[in-house]
């Protein structure tokens, strides 16, 4: 692949996204300002049949979340004929639902973008491996960036209790493994005579499950294994409980947002529970006293391997790296990638948004120079291993 701009500068993009989606409009706000058109597709008229970008376009492909009509379409998309009984049916606020097919129309519409013949800034098969949490730990694991341990596959409850009787752990943090924003995920502490978890997953009277802002307890046993079996069909992902750091009486992890191959944007997340997420009524901390808590050496082995993190990707304009930092500072590890991770109002580097510093690299040579670096590993997640 060619630079992505010519002697002109970029002077137009194509997003796909939501266009009431604060995401697109934060985005068009840094095109207005940059000088570029913006040629929005919204995701409910491109799932439909609608127009896509077309050869020659630049693309970026934004969250397709936060849209009911949107969910209904992608699960419809990605359902199992067999299992259809009529059509998918719209999910009550916050129900957590369909999270696999969701995943599998997301698959069927990034195919549809990109066989348009525009040039996706996050190519299709970075976007579905970083929001599949078992094949992107798996990716990460093999090209020698830290992650926790991690269980075989599971199943359900029962095959999760024995599972962990087999590694010898009593912690660990349970996934969707096609969940984003907390949606399900538990934290749970198991032993012989005791159970519990806290999650932000909360049962209905109906059974039902729902994503919750208030994170919750659970003892007993028999919820904790209603909540597990409910996800488990969706499939799940297992990991051992990685302690992380902390400030006074909260434990952080960091939002670290990688663009053209270099960690720009930072954001510290701070809980008193094991779950960070901010929209979970959790505090943004402060950059500064992280890294003067950390010193030099630990902050810059943290930053290095968010660039190991972006060399699996060695395509994608931008990612998400959600990253911990251990107790006691010396160790850390990466708990997730997030193609759509770049949503963080108010933090800025050089001066630019996230938004506006992705349109920078575009421009200013910096992505031309992280693909052509990265030119003898270049693949949509697979092929010769990444490294640090």
């Amino acid at each position: 692949m060619g630079p992505i701009h010519r002697g002109g500068g970029m002077t137009s993009l194509a997003v796909v996204g939501n266009p009431e989606n604060r995401r697109v409009r934060m985005v068009a706000a840094a095109a207005r300002d940059a000088g570029v058109e913006l040629e929005v597709h919204a995701w409910r008229d491109m799932l439909r049949g609608g127009p896509v970008p077309g050869p020659g376009r630049l693309v970026r492909v934004d969250s397709p979340g936060e849209d009911a009509e949107v969910d209904v379409l992608l699960r419809g998309l990605g359902a199992d004929p067999s299992a259809r009984d009529g059509g998918v049916r719209a999910a009550d606020h916050g129900e957590i639902v369909g999270m696999a097919a969701a995943h599998r129309g997301l698959a069927a519409g990034l195919a549809r973008i990109a066989a348009g013949g525009g040039t996706m800034l996050n190519p299709v098969g970075d976007v579905l491996t970083m929001g599949d949490k078992r094949r992107c730990h798996a990716l990460l694991r093999e090209s020698g960036v830290p992650v926790p341990e991690a269980l075989p596959a599971v199943d359900g409850w029962e095959s999760l209790r024995a599972g962990l009787r087999d590694a010898g752990w009593g912690r660990v943090f349970v996934k969707p493994a096609f969940g984003s924003s907390a949606s399900g995920v538990l934290a749970l502490a198991v032993s012989r005579s005791q159970v519990s978890a806290v999650t932000s997953a909360e049962i209905a009277a109906d059974g039902r499950l729902f994503n919750s802002l208030r994170v919750r307890r659970y003892d007993s046993e028999a919820e904790v294994a209603a909540v597990v079996d409910r996800l488990a069909p969706d499939g799940l992902h297992v990991e051992r409980w990685f302690p992380k750091a902390g400030l006074g009486d909260r434990v952080l992890d960091l939002r670290v947002v990688v663009i053209a191959g270099q960690p720009r944007h930072v954001v510290v997340r701070t809980s008193r529970t094991p779950l960070t997420n901010l929209h979970l009524g959790n505090a943004r901390g402060e950059v500064a006293a992280v890294r003067a808590a950390a010193g030099p050496e630990a902050w810059a082995a943290a930053m290095r391997t968010c660039e190991g993190v972006a060399a699996c990707f060695p395509r994608s304009l931008h990612m998400g790296v959600d990253l911990m930092l251990g107790a006691g500072w010396r160790r850390h590890a990466v708990a997730e990638v997030n193609a759509f991770g770049d949503l963080l109002p108010g933090v800025l580097a050089d001066g630019r948004d996230t938004y506006a510093d992705e349109l920078a690299a575009l421009t200013d040579g910096r992505y031309d120079r992280w693909v052509a670096r990265s030119a003898a590993g270049q693949r949509e997640t697979a092929g010769p291993l990444c490294a640090i």
